[in-house]
């Protein structure tokens, strides 16, 4: 069994404060707002009642006295840029989680300091003698237990290896940061994480879902998430000028070969491995264009060629649209520039003693099958949040990281629970639903069908259940969606999830 990833992280409380009052705590009662709503707030406003999330005038009312600011997240950005260079000088590999809170593997500056206790009381020293002395730091066996760790009252807290359940066992459940499922395990009597460890894996999964049991897994001290790789070295980028501009994607293919070829050996000197690249496109107007490509383990040099060539279809094609903006025209390829924007360790990404196996082979299949067919050619499904189907599946192309639109793990009212049509129809298609005489079946004002549903395409219904309302964006200029959901089996034991919305009934996927 592999040795959990230890990872080192370094907590700044009160962050934004810090940012907006330009000074290290204590600070006076003072609290930063956001859409009308409490965002963060000193530690002595919060002696007074106020606290994150509250409205601003439930919080005025806790502290009459209490100073509101606006919050500017890119503020908080711009004041921990030094610090994290800071941290990069003694702990080279740190990672931004937000700003405020960074996080590093133990590994490499325990090592150095001699133990992990070592390390972070290194830090602290380093950091309070920059006039930070407020930061905490936590070592654990994953990100959230070491959040949780460095949020305690010491100024270093180190939990050993293996004992990260032990450790989160007397938090309370809200330290998991879902309202929605606190307060129900609340509610039910589960009020801390060893409480809630103690209820089975199935259990849990079956009452809360895929994100329940994601939960529950962070509970038990199992944190699988990865490390942002390192920040690359500008020396790794490299770029070639054509004297002629080049238009066609074959040319440029072939005159790249070089340069993808010299951005391996730059990275294969410096024991590194490209996951992450930009290419720069410099046409002969002058403008420049930009894609950032991403790859599902590490790039080769003809991963590089294949993603300079798919970017240049990309520009071809869409500057053969109609109308043309002459201030977007597509002129010849002058220069091309490769630039690793990530990368990792090479040892990482070494195979195994007898190979690595199958997922190497189904890379290259799948890499293989995408060069013929091009960039779209092969993608890959992610679950996105949303109310209709259509809206909840995400098709990402192959080495692309998937960015649904809408998140998965937010609220979303109105939406169909699980389990979810193995079938949705994209568009929707339309059905007929009628009664036992033949009329369409209608939907009033209240949400009533005006008969049993009878037959649906033809075929006699079994069993049905609904309508359920679903209506979003209420507030745009033409009243947004709405219709009414109804579930439907047919006597062929196909079980339908049609919508009706306007005068027509439409299929929006079905259960297999």
């Amino acid at each position: 069994m592999n040795a959990p990833l230890r990872v080192l992280v370094l907590w700044f409380p009160d962050w934004p404060l810090r940012a907006a009052l330009g000074g290290p705590p204590p600070h006076p009662p003072t609290a930063l707002v956001q859409a009308n709503t409490i965002v963060a707030c000193t530690a002595s406003a919060r002696e007074h009642g106020v606290r994150s999330g509250q409205r601003r005038r439930v919080a005025q009312g806790h502290l009459s006295s209490l100073r509101v600011l606006p919050h500017d997240p890119a503020r908080d950005e711009r004041a921990f840029l030094p610090v994290l260079q800071l941290i990069e000088k003694h702990a080279p590999g740190v990672t931004l989680l937000r700003p405020g809170l960074a996080i590093l593997r133990a590994r490499g500056i325990s090592r150095y300091h001699g133990g992990e206790t070592e390390a972070a009381r290194a830090l602290v020293a380093v950091l309070a003698e920059a006039g930070l002395p407020e930061v905490r730091v936590g070592v654990a066996d994953g990100p959230f237990t070491a959040e949780i760790a460095a949020r305690g009252p010491e100024a270093c807290t180190v939990v050993p290896p293996g004992r990260s359940q032990e450790f989160l066992a007397p938090f309370p459940v809200q330290v998991l940061r879902d309202e929605q499922i606190a307060g129900l395990l609340v509610r039910l009597g589960v009020r801390t994480l060893g409480e809630f460890t103690a209820l089975t894996p199935l259990d849990v999964r079956d009452r809360f879902g895929e994100h329940g049991a994601r939960l529950h897994a962070l509970a038990a001290g199992a944190d699988s998430r990865p490390l942002t790789p390192r920040p690359p070295d500008p020396e790794l980028v490299r770029s070639i000028e054509f004297e002629t501009p080049l238009g066609g994607t074959d040319q440029v293919a072939f005159a790249v070969r070089q340069t993808a070829d010299a951005v391996l050996l730059a990275l294969a000197d410096a024991s590194v491995v490209c996951t992450e690249v930009r290419i720069d496109m410099t046409d002969d107007n002058g403008m420049v264009f930009s894609r950032t490509w991403l790859h599902p383990t590490c790039f080769d040099a003809s991963d590089l060629v294949d993603r300079a060539r798919w970017q240049l279809e990309a520009l071809a094609a869409e500057s053969s649209k109609e109308p043309v903006d002459e201030a977007r025209a597509f002129g010849g390829i002058v220069a091309v520039r490769i630039v690793p924007t990530a990368v990792d360790d090479a040892a990482h990404h070494q195979p195994g003693l007898f190979g690595s196996g199958t997922d190497e082979r189904l890379h290259h299949a799948v890499s293989r099958v995408q060069t013929m067919l091009g960039h779209q050619g092969v993608v890959t499904a992610a679950l996105a949040g949303g109310r209709w189907l259509a809206d909840r599946q995400v098709l990402t192309p192959w080495g692309e990281r998937a960015v649904p639109p809408r998140d998965p793990g937010s609220p979303w009212p109105g939406s169909l629970p699980d389990p979810l049509p193995a079938e949705v129809f994209q568009p929707p298609r339309p059905i007929g639903v009628v009664a036992a005489d033949g009329a369409l079946i209608s939907i009033d004002e209240r949400g009533s069908l005006s008969q049993e549903p009878a037959r649906i395409e033809g075929i006699a219904v079994q069993a049905w259940a609904g309508p359920w309302p679903v209506h979003e964006r209420r507030w745009a200029a033409d009243g947004g969606k709405k219709g009414h959901r109804l579930q439907i089996v047919d006597d062929q034991d196909r079980a339908w999830l049609v919508f009706r919305t306007g005068d027509r009934w439409w299929a929006e996927g079905r259960y297999r």
